[in-house]
């Protein structure tokens, strides 16, 4: 950006980066929600970027470690403690999760469009370009992909995923879920972490040391990679091509409301169906995961669709009321 974002009070600025840092969490958990975009709907985004870029050059500012200690916290507290349940709740109500989360993507647009200013041609060309990759994504996304992850994957496949899915979580409209769904390494790193929440719950140090050195530490390890290289370069380009970037970011959060149709349901897949690349025999039938069932379109009733929209509106103004906290107009 030109120059550093505006001041705003650490208690509020607190506030805004926890609140930034749990929606972070939950929308990472779920295939097709982006980290980013939850963090540009709070209001957080700029501030985010902006001090990842100074601790790793080796300058630390109060707001800037704030916000990465607000949104770090949160974020991992979030995937720590609510893992199983928000997949549990995205494959048995997905129209209900998907409703809250296009909300609260919709809640951030304002915010972005007062971060741009006026709607010039540079910010105009930003936004459609961002919007149209984003609708690309969103629809190769229903196709199914191949998978080289998968129960099996070892020690540096993690690390790679962590990688992906850091970059990814942090670009506003790419789900970092998704691309660990692409490389078939999402069922294995919820569960990794599940375990790894259990045997600490249980005080088991042997049953501790599998998940912990075999899930948590590479995927740790590619996050902090992942999350400092696309940082230093996204604010390279915030501080050179302002208007395009903002404008770019901008495309992708209402493009990434493409890929959120709520009125979807998972459809158990039949013998000779191809899943994520595989053709389903009795045995992988019997190994495919619920999550991982195709999904297909239904048509709503007229309770669902109230309650989608009133889902929308909730999500709308959550993210509203946290993007005003600490403004300081």
């Amino acid at each position: 950006m030109t120059g550093p974002t505006p001041d705003v009070p650490l208690g509020p600025l607190a506030v805004r980066s926890a609140v930034g840092g749990v929606m972070m969490g939950l929308a990472n958990l779920v295939p097709g929600i982006s980290g980013g975009t939850m963090l540009l709907a709070a209001g957080v985004y700029p501030r985010f970027i902006e001090g990842i870029a100074e601790v790793t050059t080796l300058r630390f500012r109060a707001p800037s470690l704030v916000v990465l200690a607000g949104v770090a916290v949160a974020a991992g507290a979030a995937i720590v403690l609510l893992a199983g349940t928000v997949k549990d709740l995205v494959v048995d109500h997905r129209w209900v999760m998907y409703s809250l989360f296009i909300g609260l993507t919709l809640g951030g647009v304002p915010l972005v469009k007062k971060l741009i200013g006026d709607m010039d041609g540079r910010a105009w060309g930003g936004a459609v370009v961002g919007f149209i990759g984003m609708a690309a994504l969103a629809l190769a996304q229903a196709q199914g992909v191949s998978t080289p992850g998968g129960s099996d994957a070892g020690f540096l496949m993690f690390l790679v995923a962590g990688v992906a899915g850091a970059s990814a979580m942090i670009l506003p409209g790419v789900s970092g879920g998704y691309l660990l769904l692409v490389l078939d390494m999402y069922v294995p790193i919820l569960s990794g972490i599940d375990a790894f929440k259990e045997a600490l719950k249980a005080g088991d140090v042997a049953g501790l040391m599998e998940p912990a050195l075999g899930v948590v530490l590479p995927v740790g390890i590619g996050v902090v990679v992942g999350i400092a290289g696309v940082s230093n370069l996204l604010k390279f380009f915030l501080d050179r091509f302002e208007k395009q970037t903002l404008g770019l970011l901008l495309g992708l959060l209402v493009g990434a409301v493409v890929g959120l149709w709520p009125f979807q349901h998972g459809v158990e897949p039949q013998l000779g169906d191809v899943v994520k690349g595989r053709v389903m025999t009795a045995e992988t039938l019997l190994d495919l995961d619920h999550e991982d069932w195709p999904t297909e379109v239904f048509t709503p009733a007229p309770a669902q669709v109230g309650g989608s929209l009133a889902l929308m509106l909730l999500g709308l103004g959550l993210t509203i009321g946290v993007a005003r906290m600490g403004t300081t107009e």
